[in-house]
């Protein structure tokens, strides 16, 4: 068993353990006719704090704390244990009452968002590799521009050493559309082949009308748009990453608010 495997049955065991230990207790309690909701409440608050704890440390990769690796595994068993602890507190999946639902409701999302934010983890740096290309996501508008340039550098030579306009016009018509901005986001963000495919399609139309000389310019054109592929892959799927921290952070941010407000009220009412 390697280190990843051994590290996360192991958390996973302790989770287990400590929900089973919850979950018994809550039903004993509840034979007794005793609140168990403070314990349950309270470590579930605990819980989530401690989730939270996962931004603030790989904010500080430099400060030599438990390594990354550890938090993201404590993270996701932490946030799978969450659910489980959430419905032993509520003992329903839709609680009543308009607060309650409302935290529900940002609790489950936060939850998504958890679950796709580490699928997308998962799958896309695998993906990035399978590129053979490293770049920083604020530098690909600069490399696009730059490979924009030199396929229209290509495509003026092209015109004045062979005399012929018939790439130029397929550039003008079609591929300058390509290369103008990032495309098929959407398709690269989930894996498929779209640009590829189009790509080919279109160096087949074009290159049964060239002679041996426009064609090596047309090759050249082409390995220009498969780096620029590439390059978008990039931009598709280190934009989902990024964007999904603005969508995960400010919901985990709410329902933190939501519960510390839920705490607050509640030993109110206590008292």
């Amino acid at each position: 068993m390697n280190a990843i495997a051994t590290r996360y049955t192991l958390l996973w065991v302790g989770a287990v353990a400590g929900l089973v230990i919850l979950g018994v207790y809550t039903h004993l309690a509840n034979l007794q006719l005793e609140r168990s909701e403070f314990i349950t409440g309270y470590s579930l608050f605990a819980l989530m704090i401690a989730l939270a704890l996962f931004n603030a440390r790989k904010k500080l990769a430099m400060v030599p704390l438990i390594r990354s690796a550890y938090w993201l595994a404590i993270h996701v068993v932490g946030g799978a244990a969450s659910v489980v602890l959430f419905f032993i507190h509520t003992g329903s999946i839709w609680p009543s009452g308009g607060y309650e639902q409302a935290l529900a409701l940002l609790f489950y999302l936060v939850s998504v968002s958890g679950i796709i934010g580490y699928a997308m983890q998962r799958i896309n740096p695998r993906r990035l590799v399978q590129t053979d290309l490293e770049i920083i996501y604020e530098r690909i508008p600069a490399e696009l521009s730059e490979i924009r340039e030199k396929a229209e550098a290509v495509i003026l030579a092209c015109t004045q050493e062979t005399g012929s306009d018939t790439l130029a016009r397929h550039y003008m018509e079609t591929l300058s559309w390509y290369f103008r901005r990032p495309r098929f986001i959407y398709n690269n963000a989930f894996g498929g082949k779209a640009a590829e495919h189009w790509l080919r399609l279109q160096y087949r139309t074009v290159s049964r009308y060239l002679n041996d000389n426009e064609r090596e310019y047309l090759d050249h054109i082409n390995d220009l748009a498969e780096m620029k592929a590439k390059i978008d892959i990039h931009y598709a799927c280190q934009g989902m990453m990024k964007g999904w921290l603005l969508v995960h952070l400010p919901l985990a941010a709410a329902v933190l608010g939501l519960m510390f407000w839920h705490v607050i009220v509640v030993n109110v009412y206590a008292l």
